[in-house]
Parts: structure tokens; sequence; C-alpha cells
């Protein structure tokens, strides 16, 4: 019988199994401890800058480009309660989410090989950060020009007086579609290092790509070219991006016996 010429390497995860029960008490503190930070975060904002001015803030923007005496309305009885908790809630989340993230990071990283770790830790940091950058994005550039842009086209004789309700469910949506547009280059790694496709296919499927960014943008986005470009745009370049970084990842992030039978070869 012939011998394996390949050594046996030794498993790194030997010795590391928990009973079932261990890793429920584990899942669980992991969620006390993330859900006390959140209320930690919270109750610091409901105390500065207060619920009521973190969506002052939220609704400069806005406000910035509404004409001189007009205000936001609120056309349901609990709104001017209920609305500024939501935005202190989901303020205190996106704070507390490295702490958040790092708990999920404690819980799945024992269970993990050294390669495993070395593409995981990375893909969930840089998809926080690229998340949070499409929020800034949006919040920073995006609605100054598009309110802008639409209260230009208003008729001087209509009153802008939004409410603050249909406000802060834009303001999601538009988050929520910049920040996960942002995720392009985590979705395009993942795919090329789980060898669903490779990075020359995806390359050449770029002109394809390019019609399907603007497809979204016109539907995830209001119905002006403003709001459309800086949707697309980006999601263009962070396709670019994406290849590179796919190329870095597989390299990086190879099995060790997959490592041994490519230098084989």
């Amino acid at each position: 019988m012939s011998q394996d010429p390949k050594p046996d390497r030794p498993d790194e995860l030997d010795g590391t199994e928990q009973p079932f029960v261990s890793h429920l008490i584990e899942l669980r503190d992991r969620l006390v401890r993330s859900l006390i930070a959140v209320g930690i975060v919270f109750g610091l904002l409901f105390l500065w800058p207060s619920p009521a001015g973190l969506y002052d803030l939220l609704a400069a923007p806005l406000v910035a480009h509404l004409p001189q005496g007009s205000t936001m309305i609120a056309t349901n009885v609990i709104s001017p309660f209920l609305v500024p908790l939501k935005i202190t809630l989901m303020a205190a989340f996106l704070i507390a989410l490295p702490y958040v993230l790092y708990q999920v990071w404690a819980f799945v990283a024992p269970g993990l090989y050294s390669h495993e770790k070395r593409l995981v830790l990375p893909l969930v940091i840089s998809s926080t950060l690229l998340f949070l950058l499409g929020v800034a994005f949006c919040y920073f550039f995006v609605f100054g020009q598009v309110f802008k842009f639409i209260q230009s086209f208003a008729p001087k004789s209509i009153t802008a007086a939004p409410d603050i309700e249909a406000y802060l469910g834009f303001v999601l949506t538009m988050f929520l579609a910049f920040g996960l547009t942002f995720e392009v280059p985590i979705v395009v790694v993942v795919l090329v290092r789980m060898g669903v496709v490779s990075v020359d296919k995806l390359r050449s499927f770029r002109s394809y790509f390019i019609v399907l960014a603007f497809i979204v943008a016109a539907i995830v986005t209001p119905p002006d070219v403003i709001s459309q470009l800086a949707l697309a745009l980006p999601m263009c370049l962070l396709y670019e991006a994406g290849l590179w970084a796919a190329q870095l990842f597989v390299k990086y992030t190879r099995a060790p016996d997959a490592e041994e039978d490519l230098a084989a070869k």
C-alpha cells in the first residue's frame, strides 16, 4: 500500500468542543451584554443631547432647505414622543455596534480555524465600517443635494410642511439603501472566496453590473437624478474595489492544505 506523502496535520480545534448547553449559556450571556451596552448608550443619549435634540440633528438637512418660516408637523398624537425615541434607539444601536459585533466574534471565534479567522474578522470589521460610511455619505452629502433639488421644483404657492413620521421612514429607507450599497465589496469577496464565481467572471460581468446599479438606484431612491447618481456611481466604484479586495482575500485566507496543493503544482 502506498503511503500518503503528506503527514497528518493536527486539528486546531481538537479539545475545544463544549456541550450544547454551554454554548446556549454563552450565547445568552453575550446577548445580555449586547443589550446592556445598547441600553447604556440609549440612556446616555437620552440625557444628552436628548431624543428631541437627536431628531433636530437628523432633520437638519431637510429643515435647512425648507422655505423660511416653514416647520415640520406631526399628524399623529404620539408622534412627537414616539419618533424621537425610535431615533435615539437607532443611534444607540449604531454607536454600540462595534461592541455588539465583538460579542458575536467572541462567540464564533473558538470554532474557527486560523485561516477562517483571517477571513471572518476582516470581513466583520470592514462590513461595519462600510455600512457606517454609507450612512454618513447619505446624511452629509446626499440629503443636502436631494432636498435642495426637490425644493427648487416646489411651486411658490405650496408651503412645505413634512410629517415627522414620514420623514423618519424616508431617512431609514435611504440609510438602509446606502448602507447596503456600500457592502458591495463584501458581497464580491464572499462570492469569490466561497468559489461561487471567479474574479475574471465578475470582471466580464462589469458592464451588466453598471446597468443593474442604475436600475437599483432608480427603484430605491427618490425620482431625482442627484440621488440616483449618488447611489449608482458609488456602487460601480465599490464593485471595482471588491474585485481588487477579493484577489487579496483569496490569496491570504487559503487553508493550509490548499496552500500546499498550490505549491505542489
